[in-house]
């Protein structure tokens, strides 16, 4: 079963990419949402499970109010406020927010620092 996590912009969705598996399709609102972005979205995902993964901000807090009315059923992904966006934030952060949500079988864990 496909699985999708919506992220504002194509720098969440890198940086993202680089901690999941291609399992899960990334895809972005690009920071604004009207009505035929919103039919978009929910055209791709249809009834698939669907993650939402915002920034801490008003933007962020808006985009994810709107999300939520096309997607009542979509898991609540948060960054901690003070990050610089999803982009911003340190990937320990990002992985324990991905765990949090039950993705850890698609996060790919970036290797120990052999000199830590």
């Amino acid at each position: 079963m496909p699985i999708f996590l919506i992220v504002e912009g194509k720098n969440d969705r890198s940086r993202l990419r680089r901690l999941l598996t291609s399992d899960i399709t990334i895809l972005c609102t690009f920071g604004t949402l009207n009505t035929a972005k919103l039919e978009s979205l929910h055209k791709q995902v249809k009834d698939q499970e669907v993650y939402l993964f915002m920034d801490n901000d008003s933007s962020g807090k808006k985009i994810r109010g709107a999300l939520r009315d096309v997607f009542p059923d979509a898991e609540q992904i948060y960054t901690r406020r003070g990050y610089a966006g999803v982009e911003g934030t340190p990937d320990e952060y990002l992985i324990a927010q991905l765990e949090k949500a039950g993705l850890e079988e698609f996060i790919i864990y970036p290797p120990p620092d052999v000199f830590g």
